[in-house]
């Protein structure tokens, strides 16, 4: 239940592959990064490729994805480094093959690089980059109408989901350290909701809303060299506040892989290259950094993933992110000036 769905056969692959004009398949071999979805490097007679398999049903109906599809051929279009998608023999982007949707995409080189590996001129580029896109988006996509609220998570089923993960961790068997861990931060975090559940942002407390890539991590970037070659994986796309994707993105990026906690220093530097690029103002700034901290005080999605889903994919990221939540309730201001100066 909690797990993909099995890998494509490699005839399965080829049978798709014919629909474009790449010629025959040589080899296919699993991308194995990310949660969701799969994807194949897939070497033709013409050369390498990316197939991508679209198997997470949140995000896999074919409107979906032909939305995305003109999205990043538009955001191509203009010069950004986005992969578009590859037009078959009839001039379609979505291949239906025994009930899945598949993309063919060309294959970018590069490799993932974490914050730390980014200097501080290369964090303000992304940040600047990050507010590029945001542009663009505005641009190719529909217009976006500016909702009057964005309700919060509220702190009492929070209380609620907590009571009920911690009974869960308690319960599990085998009882590993893994569930330990759990239930100490399980603890810890309730203590931390109730220090602070008189912080939730107002439901009109909330900047710019706009086309958001979604899910803008260092595992969906690619870098030649010092710069983005490619910037992947835009299942997500979708209208949220700007900033707090901008935020978000940072606590992903820069933060420490066992603590969780950020280096600020870099933060500092991408946070300027977003707001020279785009205009934003350090009100917006803080506005975004105060609901992304309430969103993660009130998050538990990898345990429920665990405990409610049977599906452990996500345990190990759990660690660090949780130590990232409790550093931030001790260091709220200095998250704070990170951004917004």
């Amino acid at each position: 239940m909690g797990t993909l769905s099995p890998p494509v056969p490699h005839e399965a692959l080829a049978r798709v592959l014919r629909g474009y004009a790449t010629g025959r398949l040589l080899t296919a071999e699993p991308v194995a990064e990310g949660l969701l979805n799969r994807g194949y490097r897939v070497t033709t007679e013409d050369g390498p490729y990316f197939l991508k398999c679209y198997v997470d049903q949140a995000t896999a109906g074919r409107a979906a994805i032909a939305a995305q599809h003109r999205a990043t051929t538009a955001l191509a279009a203009r010069g950004l480094p986005v992969p578009a998608p590859l037009a078959d023999r009839d001039g379609r982007t979505v291949t239906d093959h025994q009930g899945r949707h598949f993309a063919l995409y060309p294959w970018v080189a590069g490799r993932h690089r974490t914050g730390a590996e980014l200097n501080l001129p290369q964090s303000a580029e992304l940040g600047a980059l990050l507010a590029e896109l945001h542009g663009a988006l505005d641009e190719v996509c529909a217009p976006v109408s500016q909702p009057a609220e964005l309700p919060s998570a509220d702190p009492e089923e929070t209380a609620e989901l907590i009571e009920q993960l911690r009974a869960l961790a308690a319960e599990h068997r085998p009882y590993g350290p893994f569930e330990h861990l759990a239930e100490e931060r399980l603890a810890e975090r309730a203590e931390l909701l109730a220090a602070h559940r008189h912080r939730r942002p107002a439901p009109a407390e909330f900047g710019r809303c706009g086309w958001v890539h979604g899910d803008f991590h260092g595992l969906n970037l690619l870098y030649r060299g010092g710069r983005v070659a490619g910037v992947l994986d835009w299942d997500r796309l979708r209208v949220r506040p700007r900033a707090e994707e901008t935020v978000r993105a940072a606590t992903l990026i820069f933060n420490d892989p066992v603590s969780g906690e950020l280096d600020l220093a870099r933060v500092r530097q991408y946070a300027r290259g977003y707001r020279a690029a785009c205009g934003a103002g350090r009100p917006e700034l803080a506005l975004a950094v105060h609901r992304v901290w309430w969103e993660r005080l009130n998050d538990f999605w990898m345990l429920q993933w665990r405990y409610q889903r049977a599906d452990p994919r996500a345990d190990p990221l759990f660690p660090a992110a949780a130590g990232q939540t409790v550093w931030w309730c001790q260091e709220y201001e200095q998250v704070l000036d990170a951004f917004v100066n």
